[in-house]
């Protein structure tokens, strides 16, 4: 028995052995695996860490937007606010994390139990708090958005339920109230994205239309400013300004690309000669030896081939976008590839070799996109929206507070209505509505101009109502505004506090609704209010008949005036290109000089055309000297700029605008007017002085800079293409005052022609 034991001990061991050989490969795969998930995760543990180091803090204040302001006010039983807000292209949200911080304020005769606040993003809700804040303390609230949410274009709506009463409240009560305070703020945590350098997705990264702060672009002067390099840097302004449209451009000037910030991009113009600097760029794909670029296979690249390029320095990343050549006719191509937006968009790739580009047409002087048609008679289609410039189509607006259909009724600069335009408004609207109550308005410009009655309990499909539009009302900046006031039949309900339903309520304007305009060609010369809209310098829209003049020797301010300039043009125009011209006095062609609008940059002593002050009116005449038909002063401390529109003394259908000043302090005052829209927009009569009693104004401050306005031209002129009958029509309504005196003048004149033929008469019978 013994040896039988033995031999199944010995068969056990053999079998657990034998097991163990089989499990040990397994178990050191397994212990692998936890090994290699020990490393995943403490690897993902420093990479959230590292990721975590790596966040940015950005702080959106609401007083940032003009709904705000000083405060946000919900009022009634239910009220909402919207905000919108974008995301910059190069921010990911992914590893951070979004707040709102809201402040606030509410009315304490509110029920706790009954009111609250509501934050939604995107329609989603992030959560409530209830207005239960005792004596109109101030409220403090951090919700949490999830980064998913946050898309480019975003919507934040704060909503207050607010009763003052356990049964039922009144919404027109004024104690039904809450204010969102102004320091309210999204607060984001994000990581810088690479940015991608390819002209698929131009004009980012050089201008993000999704940015939250102002895009910053810096010009790398050349070594000598040359006529050339002004204008094809102020025509691609000019571009940056149509795409940037009313967001805003901080524009500067460098020497040394080691002076740009890592906020900045840097633009490039000129060739290899002009600009130095491109030999010595490192991540250029192209090469750059001496004065000439090379193509892939070494070869000159042809003189009449414009070479984009868009790179990044070498040690900070800032992003270069460079327009060269071989030649300056290259250097200009390139440029004008990036001004017209249908050849713009064939782009892609780091780098672009411009080797045709055909001029486009030069637009009629009153082929304005933006505003009304040429045509007097044209339908609401016709016109183009300001959001995207598509057509108009149907708007349909819903509930008992409808909001207003606006149609942008923006007439061109020039126009000059007279009596008996209309409007063929096309509408319908749904059931259930009382008739009794409800009613479409139509205001111009908040003047109401016409209305019916919603009369019909079954609704109405394409009712007409014909309008009136006033002749002394529409503006190159009108809005009409079409309101449906909707009530429902059920009245309401007091005892259960049931308010009756709305969604029902439907109103809509079809785009069919016609227009007749009578109008005529007429627009006083010089007038700035004019400028407001870029007439007449953006007429063609594509900038052809206005070019700038600046000194022999441009400094630094009137350059950057020059760009100022140039980028309000862009913004006030819309074209398939650009063709403003640039030059300095020596180049400037008597042509250009007697068939072009002229704009002159500079100060007092190096004055470009200086025939601007020996015109009579207000004029800097010399050196802090000051004359007008009233006085003559001295001004030893001028720090004043100065803008004037005078009549072309070579030609009395173009005007002259100076841009001016007796120092360089008074030169940059006038770039800041042009570059801010709450000065700019403020220009009127010929001639205005910008002063400031801050050293170092801050262009923002509502308080900044003090203008004064005159009208101090000598003689103005009115260009109107109207027939005799109008003519004498406008004079006797802008002269209403000659009217009775010559009316007794004609009647003295046939009482004489009266009285001699009643003589002769007695004369006769006495022969």
């Amino acid at each position: 028995m013994k040896p039988l034991f033995q031999l199944v001990q010995a068969s056990k061991k053999a079998i657990l052995v034998t097991t163990c050989l089989l499990l040990l490969p397994n178990a050191l795969l397994t212990a692998k695996a936890q090994n290699r998930d020990n490393l995943k995760q403490q690897n993902s543990l420093q990479q959230n860490q590292t990721d975590a180091k790596n966040l940015i803090t950005y702080n959106l204040e609401f007083n940032r937007s003009p709904i705000v302001g000083n405060r946000m006010r919900l009022r009634g039983v239910y009220s909402e606010s919207r905000l919108a807000f974008t995301r910059p292209r190069n921010w990911k949200l992914d590893q951070g994390k979004v707040q709102a911080l809201i402040r606030f304020q509410h009315s304490p005769a509110l029920y706790a139990n009954r009111s609250n606040l509501t934050v939604l993003v995107n329609g989603t809700s992030v959560g409530s708090v209830p207005l239960n804040r005792p004596q109109s303390q101030v409220g403090q609230v951090l919700f949490n958005i999830p980064p998913k949410l946050i898309q480019d274009y975003n919507e934040l709506t704060i909503v207050a339920q607010q009763n003052n009463s356990l049964e039922c409240s009144d919404s027109s009560s004024p104690d039904l109230w809450t204010e969102i305070l102004p320091d309210s703020k999204l607060v984001f945590n994000f990581q810088q994205q690479p940015i991608p350098l390819n002209f698929s997705r131009y004009p980012y990264p050089f201008f993000d239309e999704l940015g939250l702060e102002a895009n910053q672009i810096v010009y790398l002067q050349p070594n000598q400013i040359s006529q050339s390099w002004l204008t094809t840097a102020s025509r691609l302004q000019a571009t940056l300004g149509r795409l940037a449209d009313f967001r805003p451009i901080k524009t500067s000037l460098v020497s040394n690309t080691l002076d740009v910030k890592t906020n900045e991009r840097l633009v490039i113009i000129g060739t290899p000669s002009e600009q130095p600097s491109l030999a010595s760029l490192k991540n250029l794909p192209l090469k750059v030896i001496g004065s000439q670029i090379f193509d892939r296979n070494n070869n000159p690249i042809p003189e009449d081939t414009g070479v984009l390029i868009v790179s990044k320095t070498e040690k900070s990343g800032v992003p270069i976008l460079i327009a060269s050549g071989n030649s300056t006719k290259a250097v200009a191509k390139a440029a004008q590839f990036l001004a017209q937006p249908d050849v713009r968009k064939m782009g892609t790739g780091q780098v672009i070799l411009v080797d045709q580009l055909n001029e486009t047409l030069t637009p009629g002087p009153r082929q304005w996109p933006r505003y009304l048609p040429e045509q007097n008679s044209f339908k609401l289609s016709d016109i183009k929206t300001q959001v995207n410039g598509d057509p108009f189509v149907d708007v349909t607006v819903r509930g008992a507070a409808a909001p207003a259909v606006d149609i942008d009724f923006r007439a061109l600069p020039d126009d000059r209505f007279v009596r008996g335009s209309s409007m063929n408004l096309v509408y319908s609207y749904g059931p259930q509505i009382n008739p009794r109550t409800s009613a479409i308005e139509v205001l111009l410009d908040g003047v109401f101009i016409g209305g019916a009655r919603l009369d019909s309990e079954a609704g109405a499909n394409r009712k007409n109502l014909k309008v009136n539009l006033p002749e002394n009302l529409i503006k190159p900046n009108s809005r009409l505004q079409v309101f449906f006031r909707m009530n429902p039949r059920e009245p309401f309900d007091k005892q259960n506090c049931l308010q009756p339903p709305d969604q029902q309520l439907t109103g809509t304007v079809h785009s069919d609704t016609s227009f007749d305009l009578k109008r005529e060609v007429s627009a006083q010369l010089p007038d700035l209010k004019l400028l407001q809209f870029g007439f007449p310098f953006a007429a063609p829209q594509d900038l052809s008949k206005t070019a700038i003049v600046l000194p022999q020797n441009p400094n630094s301010t009137d350059v950057l005036t020059l760009l100022a300039f140039s980028e309000r043009l862009g913004r006030l125009s819309q074209a398939d290109s650009i063709k403003l011209d640039v030059y300095t006095p020596d180049a400037l062609p008597e042509t250009v000089r007697k068939n072009d609008h002229l704009v002159v940059i500079g100060t007092r002593d190096k004055f470009p055309i200086p025939e601007v002050f020996q015109s009579k009116g207000l004029n800097l005449s010399q050196a802090f000297s000051r004359l007008s038909a009233q006085a003559a002063i001295q001004t030893p401390q001028d720090a004043q700029g100065m803008i004037k529109q005078i009549i072309s003394p070579w030609n009395s259908d173009r005007v002259i605008l100076a841009l001016t000043a007796q120092t360089d302090t008074g030169l940059e005052r006038v770039r800041q007017v042009l570059n801010q829209d709450p000065w700019f927009f403020q220009l009127k009569q010929d001639t205005v002085l910008i002063s400031s009693d801050q050293k170092n104004p801050v262009a923002y401050d509502p308080n900044a800079y003090q203008l004064e306005f005159f009208q101090s031209a000598p003689f103005s002129r009115r260009v109107e293409d109207t027939t005799i009958l109008s003519k004498a029509s406008r004079f006797l309504q802008e002269n209403w005052i000659l009217l009775p005196l010559g009316i007794v003048g004609v009647s003295i004149l046939l009482y004489g022609i009266a009285q001699l033929y009643l003589k002769r008469l007695s004369t006769e019978d006495k022969k």
